[in-house]
Formats: C-alpha cells, sequence, structure tokens
C-alpha cells in the first residue's frame, strides 16, 4: 500500500516468474491509472494481466473530488499527484525499467496529462523509458452529460439523495458555465485535458480500446484524437468493442482485451529505442 500522502498499490511479480519471461532483463513496469470512483480491486484485476507476463503494476486511482471539481477550476492538485507518482519510480529503484501506462477514463486521462508536462518540463525525468501507452475509454471532450453521469456513478448509492443532487446540480452548472459557455476565455488560464493533449507531444506508440456504445465518452471523441495523434506521426491501434458500456470491455471480453494489451506491450518493447526484450507470452 502507499503511503499517507498517496494511496497507491505496487506489486512485484515472483522473482521465478519474472526469470521466465524477461531472462535477467528489467521487467516492464505498467502504471495503470484508475478511472474516477474506482475501486483498487476492479484496477486489480487490469494490472494481474501484467502481473501474469512478469511485470511490476503500480497502480492509482486520483481523488474523485480532484477529478471532478479541483480540475474544473485549474487547481493543481493532479499536478502534483502526478509528480509524487514519478516520484515513486525512483523510490523502488525501477527508473531505468522501460514503462506502460495504462489509462482509464477521463479520470485517468487527466492524471496522465500532467505526467507529460513533468517529463516534458524536468529534465530528469527525460530519461525515464516510456514505451507506450494504452488508453481505455478515453478521452472525451466537453461531454456535460457524460460527465454528469460519471460523477452520479462515482457517487454511487451510498450517497443519500439528499446530497447527491445538489452535487449533481452544482456540478453540473460548474461544468457548463467554465467549459461551455466561457472556455474561449478560460481556457487562455487553463486548457481541459483534451485540447491540451491534442498537443501532446510525445511519439510513442498508443493502444485506444473504446466503444460506441459508451454513454460516459463520446466514441467520437476518442476517434479524433486517434485521428491527431496519427497526423503527428504516432503509431496508434484503436479497438472499437462497439457494445461494451464504459471501462466495461475487459469485463465482456476477457480474453480478447488481454491479448491486446499483452501483444501492444510486445510490440512497444521491440520498437523501443535501445530496447530489446524476449517475446511476451500468453
Amino acid at each position: 500500500m502507499g503511503d499517507a500522502e498517496l494511496d497507491y498499490n505496487v506489486v512485484f511479480p515472483e522473482p521465478h516468474l519474472a526469470e521466465s519471461h524477461w531472462h535477467g532483463q528489467k521487467e516492464p513496469v505498467v502504471i495503470l491509472l484508475g478511472w474516477a470512483g474506482c475501486k483498487d480491486k476492479h484496477l486489480a484485476k487490469y494490472s494481474s494481466i501484467y502481473n501474469e507476463q512478469g511485470c511490476i503494476t503500480i497502480r492509482y486511482t486520483a481523488p474523485w473530488k480532484a477529478v471532478f471539481f479541483s480540475e474544473a477550476f485549474g487547481s493543481k492538485e493532479l499536478l502534483e499527484i502526478a509528480r509524487k507518482l514519478l516520484d515513486l519510480l525512483y523510490d523502488y529503484e525501477v527508473e531505468s525499467n522501460p514503462i506502460l501506462f495504462h489509462v482509464f477514463s477521463n479520470g485517468g486521462f487527466m492524471l496522465y496529462r500532467y505526467i507529460i508536462e513533468h517529463l516534458q518540463r524536468e529534465e530528469h525525468l527525460s530519461t525515464l523509458g516510456v514505451v507506450g501507452t494504452i488508453l481505455d475509454s478515453a478521452p472525451g471532450n466537453q461531454n456535460v452529460i457524460g460527465s454528469v453521469r460519471a460523477l452520479n456513478a462515482t457517487l454511487g448509492p451510498e450517497t443519500h439523495t439528499v446530497l447527491r443532487y445538489p452535487i449533481l446540480a452544482v456540478f453540473t452548472c460548474m461544468v457548463f458555465l467554465l467549459r461551455v459557455v466561457l472556455y474561449s476565455l478560460t481556457k487562455y488560464i487553463h486548457k481541459n485535458h483534451y485540447d491540451a493533449m491534442l498537443d501532446d507531444p510525445t511519439s510513442w506508440p498508443q493502444l485506444y480500446l473504446y466503444s460506441r456504445a459508451d454513454k460516459v465518452i463520446a466514441h467520437r471523441d476518442v476517434e479524433l484524437m486517434v485521428r491527431a495523434r496519427k497526423q503527428r506521426g504516432v503509431r496508434v491501434e484503436s479497438v472499437d468493442f462497439i457494445n461494451s458500456d464504459h471501462v466495461s470491455h475487459n469485463r465482456l471480453f476477457p480474453e480478447e482485451y488481454s491479448v491486446r494489451c499483452v501483444t501492444f506491450l510486445e510490440y512497444c518493447l521491440k520498437n523501443s529505442t535501445g530496447i530489446k526484450r524476449k517475446h511476451v507470452s500468453m
């Protein structure tokens, strides 16, 4: 478990498992950034895909209040969290291992945006060997209805109606005002995550896993981002699961999901400059 400041989970593979997959070479580190309100037991199902391949995994989900409220007002909370997550690589002495990000929904994507900012701004972080990124049900752009649905799901059944509806009402008004009505002005102070990442300068491969049945993240937003990344010369793969709901692709199609993630990891390792890895077996 993490410390008092950052509630995360890190899993190191059993030595024999790491050896059987990586033959003495440095294991990949997979950093999983959960969706808003994600319980760790759910995120652990995804990290197990990589643990079974002898990878090191770090799981973290940003506080839902930071995702839904602090970020809308341009708070630096997620920026600070992103820096602490990168510090973990040094704390556990895995900063020289190849790194893959697995990002879920806008909650994970907002945090990923600030990780990229740190990697670009801080010179000593530029030596980290990021090999690729997988994006599940992300990113979405200015979808007020989808955002409200996401917050409603995050609040869960345990939140009393007396609190639920005022929170949703305040959030809806805030998002509509700051991210729609006034965004032509506020974007000069604080761009939203989507617009900021349209200019993402990184060039490592990306895999987008999404669905046109997603009621939270519009498939058109994902497809637009895919086109934008391709126009920047990034190698991009995308998979439309067609009928799976938001962050439910693995639940409905577990075998295909796992194969695509592991195959993508294998591709990234083989094609990263200076990194050669043994075949990743399923």
